[in-house]
């Protein structure tokens, strides 16, 4: 590991990168080009899902890599559909199949899909997978303090971390907090935004300026900074270099706190709130 990255120790004893990559729409022979390109510059922990189709894609890269295995943190996650505890079981079985890996670092569920109402299912065969060594560290995404607080009391296990929407205009300061306070990691997704004007953003933009830095690598630091663990996405290597290349400089607490003053209620980016948004 590259020792000028820091390490975030989850509540199980894991030690994640502060910073990961994100392999949303990365599939195939380009995928798996992008992926080693960035285990070249020094990422070290990768996020898939299932839904994403592409575990087969990121175990590839992993094969091609001269990095070792252990070296590196592979996630990936559970989908809605299959939230039944037997077909839980079965997926994540499926999903090392898909990847040609022994064992996933880290396993999520994606979305709690409150309605349908099996996200406890899930996260017992969650629990059973990791005893049996299929996984090193169980987590969530998107859930909300509710849901983590029924998973811990109905099985008394609590999740390693929360991959949450995070980013300047949706900056999730109470569910950082309650995180924080339950000793629960948090990871952004879409740390960069998708399909809005942040990166054009008056006020990052002159703070990049004032740093000789991109806007996003500001983002990216900002999010740091916050204590989350950002996992952008890109497919470009100047991209990919320049995402990683964020721990030789330091906001101010002005500046903090100048993008978190871009945040908005209604600043998710497609409005998927986890009270009601259901993932197939």
């Amino acid at each position: 590991m590259n020792e000028t990255i820091p390490q975030v120790l989850l509540n199980d004893g894991l030690e994640l990168p502060a910073i990961g990559f994100g392999t949303y729409k990365l599939k195939g022979a380009d995928g798996v080009q992008a992926i080693k390109r960035a285990i070249d510059i020094g990422y070290r922990l990768f996020d898939s899902a299932f839904n994403y189709e592409n575990e087969g894609t990121v175990g590839e890269a992993i094969r091609q890599s001269p990095v070792p295995r252990e070296k590196l943190i592979i996630c990936s996650k559970l989908p809605g559909r299959r939230h039944a505890y037997q077909e839980a079981m079965e997926t994540i079985h499926e999903s090392l199949y898909r990847g040609g890996l022994e064992y996933y670092d880290l396993y999520l569920i994606h979305w709690p899909n409150p309605r349908v109402n099996l996200y406890v299912e899930a996260w017992q065969a969650l629990i059973e997978a990791k005893k049996q060594g299929l996984i090193r560290s169980i987590g969530v995404c998107n859930f909300l303090p509710e849901h983590i607080e029924r998973l811990i009391k109905e099985t008394g296990v609590k999740p390693s971390i929360n991959q949450i929407e995070l980013h300047p205009y949706f900056n999730q300061e109470k569910q950082r907090r309650w995180h924080a306070e339950h000793s629960i990691a948090t990871e952004s997704w879409s740390p960069l935004g998708r399909g809005n004007s942040m990166l054009e953003n008056e006020k990052i933009v002159e703070i990049a300026r004032n740093h000789q830095k991109s806007v996003s690598q500001v983002i990216i630091r900002w999010h740091i900074q916050l204590g989350a663990i950002p996992i952008p996405k890109a497919s470009s290597p100047q991209h990919q270099r320049d995402n990683f290349n964020v721990f030789d400089f330091q906001l101010t607490e002005e500046e903090m706190n100048s993008i978190l003053g871009l945040t908005s209620a209604a600043g998710r980016t497609n409005n998927q709130d986890p009270q009601t948004y259901e993932e197939f």
